[in-house]
């Protein structure tokens, strides 16, 4: 509204006696700032004016005087009576101009008015607050911690969140957009029903099914970094096999006969122990965050028909520890440890074995990957602390079982089905897996039997020849950028060298030593470098986890009338037109409309037709 286009006249009372000066008149709308004075005076007006204007719609105007303070000249009797307004001061206010004549005419003896000091009005609920509330949605921590597209994944969408809001005093706003909606409707189809094993196979492509095909889509924001526990893969617990089997290691250093003469101190042992023990805390105390804050997440990373293998590397580095606890801490354990160590073997076992043999899309063929080796390795690692402790038909059942998967996936993956892919050199490192399950089968057999025979020895040689096979093929492992996988290089490294001392025990002679010696250093480098590596890219390169697109895909097949309109957008300019009619028929709520759109022949087809 443009000032001085309406006149106001205002009639008042008239008085007999003086009152003081009138100082300024202002409109609470037009002052900036004008939120932060006491109000302590009145008003004259009890409501605010509304002036019509032109356009049809009304103005609200707020006059407010000041007055004095103190009790001066009559201010009691002046208060208590109504003041009179000319028609010329209210044009002039309109205009707003309030000239010296005005003022003059009101004021004693024509001296300067005193400095006002503004009085604040009541304003607009939510006028200032609600602009403020909106510039600190802006707020990229604010965008963060408010931003609902990771909901679907959480293990209370959100409930947690808004109760937590309701606390404070700020309920979270009731209203969505139609977008965030239709968006939120889209997530919670696309994830509140079980991925079947299917889904993995035709979304995902790759040997460790990590890659999105580019026909399908993900149903968390591809754009920007998603938070760090969903991120978090169970892989990690691969840090904890090698550290903890290091441990194992330098124990054995320490205590085997044939290495005496290096005159190694259990202190190492220890250090790496209380190493161990705090990293297996760690990995397990964030992946426990995981599974109680995006327990979706999880959810599908087991029933992943590669990564569920990666579910018993928790209670082998367990295991791990058992076996590596040094002589000071304790001399012997008790059974009963073992019987609860085990448990989670048998059950996960009863379920992927049960599934490799049932056959389906889980059957041994169809998922046999080098990382299926944890599956397996398992049982030999129980056998051997059993066999450690003094117990014998558990141990035996264990390894029975053990051995009988190992010789089926051995085979299976040895000979490379031609409807497998071959691994990337990224995850070349998995290779090495191979050596684990028959370097810890020598050694568990040894304990079982009481001495290292020639069943034992079988075994050993066997993962021998395997990691002497891989060691002569340099090539094959370089040239790739670091990952999570190579940690698969440790724990089957680490096994073979603390096999070879076992043997070296039973062969004592320079060879073996010497052997022993060798395979003991190289194994300690390859653990020292790769923690270092991992420290570095974790917390100065911070790239060691990226987004973990293999949990994200959707429940359901993209629509056929997707990939056309992929195809469309980057194919030729020939299908301009079928362009215009995917258009034309997008906003229709039928899709047989959008599919006949693609489908109607353009003139030039039809002619050539």
């Amino acid at each position: 509204m443009e000032r001085g286009e309406h006149q106001v006249s205002v009639e008042l009372q008239e008085c007999s006696e003086a009152v003081p000066s009138l100082l300024k008149m202002i409109s609470s709308n037009e002052v900036a700032g004008f939120d932060n004075v006491r109000r302590s005076e009145t008003s004259i007006f009890p409501e605010p004016m509304n002036i019509p204007e032109s356009s049809g719609h009304q103005r609200k105007l707020s006059i407010s005087i000041s007055m004095p303070s103190s009790p001066t000249r009559g201010a009691g009797s002046a208060a208590s009576k109504n003041v009179h307004f000319l028609d010329d001061t209210a044009n002039g206010f309109m205009n707003g101009d309030l000239g010296s004549s005005s003022l003059a005419s009101n004021t004693p003896d024509n001296t300067q008015p005193k400095k006002v000091k503004f009085l604040s009005q009541p304003m607009p609920k939510g006028s200032v607050f609600g602009e403020s509330a909106n510039v600190n949605h802006h707020h990229p921590g604010i965008r963060k911690l408010k931003d609902k597209r990771f909901d679907s994944f959480k293990t209370w969408s959100g409930k947690l969140e808004r109760q937590l809001s309701n606390l404070r005093g700020k309920p979270r706003e009731s209203h969505v957009s139609e977008e965030d909606s239709t968006r939120s409707s889209s997530e919670s189809s696309h994830v509140s029903n079980n991925v079947p094993v299917d889904r993995y196979f035709d979304a995902l492509e790759g040997p460790e099914l990590e890659t999105l095909r580019a026909s399908e889509e993900i149903v968390l924001p591809g754009d920007k970094t998603w938070p760090f526990l969903l991120r978090y893969p169970i892989a990690s617990f691969g840090i904890c096999l090698g550290v903890s089997s290091q441990a194992v290691m330098w124990k054995t250093l320490a205590t085997a006969s044939s290495t005496r003469f290096l005159h190694i101190s259990t202190t190492i042992n220890l250090i790496l122990w209380c190493i161990s023990v705090a990293l297996v805390a760690i990995v397990s105390s964030i992946y426990l965050l995981k599974l109680i804050f995006y327990f979706e997440a999880v959810r599908r990373e087991y029933y992943h028909p590669i990564r569920v293998n990666f579910f018993f590397a928790p209670f082998i580095s367990l295991l791990f520890l058992a076996l590596g606890v040094p002589p000071s801490v304790a001399s012997h354990l008790h059974h009963s440890l073992w019987y609860i160590l085990m448990t989670p073997f048998l059950f996960l076992e009863l379920k992927i074995y049960g599934q490799w043999m049932s056959g389906g899309q889980r059957r041994l063929s169809k998922v046999a990957n080098p990382s299926n080796h944890l599956s397996v390795v398992g049982n030999f690692v129980g056998a051997l602390l059993g066999a450690s402790m003094g117990l014998k038909e558990g141990p035996i059942f264990f390894f029975a079982v053990g051995l009988a998967h190992y010789i089926v996936l051995f085979v299976t993956l040895y000979q490379r089905l031609p409807t497998n892919e071959t691994l990337p050199k990224e995850l070349h490192p998995v290779f090495f897996l191979f050596v684990a399950a028959p370097s810890v089968a020598s050694m568990a057999w040894a304990n079982i039997q009481g001495s290292f025979d020639y069943g034992s020895r079988i075994a050993y040689f066997i993962a021998l020849f395997l990691y002497f096979s891989l060691a002569v093929r340099i090539n094959f492992f370089r040239g790739f950028k670091f990952s999570l996988a190579w940690w698969a290089y440790t724990f089957p490294m680490t096994g073979a060298a603390i096999a070879t001392m076992r043997y070296s025990s039973a062969v004592t002679n320079v060879v073996t030593q010497t052997l022993s010696v060798i395979l003991c250093v190289v194994s300690t480098l390859v653990v020292t470098a790769l923690l270092v590596t991992t420290i570095l890219h974790a917390f100065i390169l911070r790239d060691l986890f990226p987004n973990d697109i293999a949990i994200a895909i959707s429940y359901r097949k993209p629509k056929p009338h997707h990939k056309r309109w992929f195809h469309l957008r980057n194919g030729s300019s020939d299908h301009s037109k079928d362009i215009e009619n995917f258009l034309k028929f997008a906003d229709s709520a039928d899709s047989k409309d959008i599919e006949a759109a693609l489908k109607n022949p353009t003139t030039a087809e039809a002619t050539s037709a």
